[in-house]
């Protein structure tokens, strides 16, 4: 692969950086430590001469390698070794920065990542097959509760059955009891089923009485005939058993009645003509317009 040293470099230099910081390393033909900066991007190692240098130095691809202890003893030294190839060794001020170098350093190369990523995968799929075992097992449980448990048969409801009439003390107007309910034909409040309910109080039985009861006819309470309208025009008619009377008397008593009649309408004539008569001079027009 070609890599374009100028892109390159503008890479190195342009942040965020991963790592950064002075490191001594020692040279292949010197074996001198030199101080350089360290900047650390992905699993790429560049060095400077100094801090504000725009050209790295060199380039250390940090893959196919291991970071260890060094055997130098006088400094905080660790290596990065490649099998069969050049081992850098480099120095750091103190044992906290040699130890954050070398973890990063260890965890910029590929392999890690890869290695990483495939343990983050096999925990995802333990988490999926827990999770989906607790559902199948809270699935199992519910079905068999509900097989387990017995349904109650479906109520049924009755369609003759009716909403009871309010108490008598609930709502009165003028004595009158006041149904919230609207009227329906055939509760057993309307006339009809009362007219239904006294066919059956009155109905005879084998005997001859008047209820199913036992309550012999001479006990009921007669009929009273419905009273006569009168008149202070009309007199009183009296109705006699006319099967006796003969033919002369019958003509003598339509007779009377004739004379009666006319008598009567003559009296209403002089009586209430007048005042009919008043009433129309004020009107001044007919009471009937055809």
């Amino acid at each position: 692969m070609k890599i374009n040293e100028k892109n390159l470099y503008v890479f190195a230099r342009t942040p965020p950086f991963d790592m950064e910081g002075f490191l001594s390393k020692r040279g292949e033909v010197n074996k001198a430590f030199q101080r350089r900066y360290f900047v650390l991007k992905g699993n790429l190692l560049f060095y400077f001469e100094s801090r504000v240098d725009k050209e790295p130095l060199g380039l250390i691809i940090v893959e196919g390698c291991t970071i260890e202890l060094s055997n130098e003893v006088d400094n905080y030294c660790f290596e990065i070794a490649f099998n069969g190839n050049r081992t850098y060794i480099l120095a750091a001020d103190n044992q906290e920065s040699m130890e954050a170098w070398m973890k990063a350093l260890t965890c910029a190369g590929y392999e890690y990542k890869r290695i990483i990523l495939a343990e983050l995968k096999r925990q995802l799929h333990e988490l999926e097959d827990s999770r989906n075992k607790v559902i199948g097992n809270a699935i199992e449980g519910q079905g068999a509760s509900e097989e387990a448990k017995p349904r109650p048969p479906p109520r049924r409801t009755n369609p003759f059955n009716r909403p009871a009439p309010p108490p008598p003390d609930s709502s009165l107007r003028g004595g009158v009891v006041m149904s919230p309910l609207p009227f329906i034909n055939g509760y057993f409040g309307s006339s009809n089923a009362r007219m239904q309910q006294e066919k059956l109080m009155f109905k005879k039985d084998a005997n001859g009485n008047g209820s199913p009861n036992g309550t012999p006819r001479v006990q009921r309470r007669p009929t009273q005939p419905p009273p006569t309208a009168t008149t202070i025009f009309y007199p009183e008619t009296v109705n006699n058993n006319q099967s006796n009377i003969s033919v002369a008397e019958r003509q003598r008593r339509r007779a009377e009645a004739l004379d009666d009649f006319s008598r009567s309408h003559e009296r209403f004539r002089e009586e209430l003509m007048p005042d009919v008569s008043a009433y129309r001079e004020r009107q001044g027009q007919p009471l009937i317009q055809l």
